[in-house]
């Protein structure tokens, strides 16, 4: 009979997606060496001083990507443990050994394939331990270190409410391995949405202080491995319930098919995996930093990512802002990101995890030449993205409805045909549509009527595409009918309607009386657009 266990932890880390840095040798080493040592600060401060100064789901991501480099650069790889602690000086009976990750339902039925007297449980997020009992008494209480020798906790175990002080038969004699966790540490708390708390930084501390007291009265102790056991796992958790250690037969439960594990999901060791939550967080690698020219001026950066996966969502992406808040943020190609999802769909940046120790940066473009009124034309080489974000968001719904003519065929149409500036696409013939490489007949004669029916658009559309500064619900009630209006408005009669201030109506005021501005009026009233023909004045 084959048997085996699967644990249910709250935690996945994949790489699949990842590609090797494209490093020279020497910067291969660097970045290995700094990022390695990096990690041993973390993990002396975690097992020396009880202290986690990373949360534990992102701690086994950025040691993941440790291993990968290693892996890439051809390095020697450590144990694949994600924490241990310094060796002690007492040998563990029973060697603990590292759990085998598994990322996916598939990835749980290809190794349940062939097993029989199969069982879930639950992965306790603690500090592993050895429990070894003589004559029905506890005798050692060692942490698991490096899995071969820890550290004595054996002063603790009267203070450890979890641990029978007496067994009897099988248990009189007995080695067992499991987990010290905080109990009860917040009520209603689900670790899948709101993480460990560091539950664990909580448990090592308390066990590492120098005198054991009231505070190790917090923590309890779930065992999930009987190596010197009945074979039978139902055999083992009975006798363990028996015997006080109640939480393992109640956690534990009977399962023949990946489905049954899924139902249950809220090294030597072939016979034990781990089948992990996604965390809320992960850590992507930067690949290439981007700016881009929205139609107003506005300089963003975005960083291109390696891919990682949030709940059922690629992240390939990030907007980190404005070019100072990169600047402060100091995001350089190779560097670690923790990345989550706001509201569930929009990536954000939480944090730089890990900086890589050469910082490559790409030099942003001068913002001192886009603005509001910079780039009405294509004529200047710097100008090409801001014009064509200009035309992209003339086909937005709200201003001239020009549905399905996106960046790609305003590339096409600007490369291919001189335009003038953001308009000079009114005077394309259906033709000339038709010629532009790329775009076929059925699509010209598509975007050519879309092009007519915006000359009907109603006025307040055209002063929106004109990129006059008004809030949106002053162009929903926008009751001007022609342009004389708009240009003789005051300050005064800007700052007069909701939500303008001094700031917003001289902004709206430089935008009306700008020469850039009123060449474009005078252009579209020569083309018998309502509201700008001199007959409307």
């Amino acid at each position: 009979m084959k048997i085996g266990l699967l644990l249910i932890q709250l935690l996945c880390i994949s790489l699949a997606q990842a590609q090797c840095p494209d490093w020279a040798p020497t910067r291969a080493n660097h970045e290995i060496s700094v990022l390695s040592a990096r990690i041993s600060e973390w993990d002396n401060a975690y097992w020396q001083k009880g202290v986690s100064e990373i949360d534990d789901d992102l701690y086994d991501q950025i040691r993941s990507r440790l291993a990968f480099w290693q892996h890439c650069f051809q390095y020697p790889v450590a144990g694949s443990d994600a924490i241990q602690a310094s060796p002690g000086k007492h040998w563990h009976p029973v060697a603990h050994t590292g759990v085998k990750k598994l990322s996916d339902i598939e990835s749980v039925a290809r190794w349940m394939s062939g097993k029989t007297a199969l069982w879930v449980q639950p992965k306790v997020d603690g500090v592993a331990i050895t429990l070894v009992y003589q004559d029905g008494k506890p005798v050692r209480l060692l942490s698991r270190g490096d899995g071969l020798q820890g550290e004595d906790w054996s002063d603790r175990i009267p203070f450890l409410p979890g641990v029978p002080q007496k067994t009897e038969g099988l248990l009189a004699n007995a080695v067992l391995q499991g987990e010290l966790f905080l109990q009860a540490e917040v009520p209603g708390h689900v670790q899948q949405r709101d993480g460990s708390l560091n539950a664990r930084a909580y448990v090592a501390g308390a066990m590492m202080r120098k005198t054991p007291g009231l505070h190790l009265g917090r923590i309890g102790l779930f065992i999930w491995a009987w190596p010197d056991g009945p074979q039978a796992l139902s055999r083992q958790f009975s006798l363990l319930s028996d015997a006080g250690f109640t939480l393992t037969s109640g956690w534990s439960q009977p399962v023949v098919s990946a489905t049954d594990v899924a139902h249950w999901r809220p090294g030597e060791n072939g016979w034990l995996v781990a089948w992990k939550y996604p965390p809320e967080q992960q850590v992507a690698e930067v690949k290439k930093i981007n700016f881009t020219i929205g139609r107003t001026g506005k300089v963003t950066v975005v960083a291109t990512l390696h891919p990682v996966q949030i709940d059922d969502k690629w992240i390939k992406r990030v907007n980190l802002g404005s070019v100072s808040r990169w600047q402060k943020w100091d995001i350089a190609p190779g560097d670690q990101l923790v990345v989550s999802l706001a509201g569930q769909e929009i990536p954000r940046v939480d944090d730089v995890l890990w900086r890589v120790a050469e910082r490559i940066k790409p030099v942003p473009p001068n913002s001192a030449l886009f603005h509001a009124l910079s780039c009405f034309a294509p004529q200047e080489e710097h100008c090409q993205q801001q014009f064509l974000a200009r035309l992209s968001g003339l086909s937005q719904p709200q201003v001239l409805g020009l549905k399905g003519v996106g960046p790609g065929r305003w590339r096409a149409l600007t490369e291919y045909h001189q335009f003038e500036h953001i308009f000079s696409w009114l005077q394309l013939t259906e033709e000339a549509l038709a010629s532009t490489p790329g775009i076929s007949a059925s699509h010209a004669t598509a975007m050519w009527n879309l092009f007519s029916q915006a000359r009907q658009q109603p006025f307040a559309r055209w002063v929106r595409a004109l990129g006059v500064p008004l809030p949106e619900r002053h162009f929903r009630a926008f009751a001007d009918t022609h342009w004389a209006q708009v240009a003789q408005r005051t300050q005064d009669d800007w700052q007069r309607l909701a939500g303008i201030g001094p700031g917003r109506a001289k902004e709206i005021l430089r935008v009306v009386n700008s020469p850039e501005v009123n060449h474009l009026v005078g252009w579209l009233g020569e083309e018998g657009i309502t509201g700008f023909t001199q007959s409307d004045f």
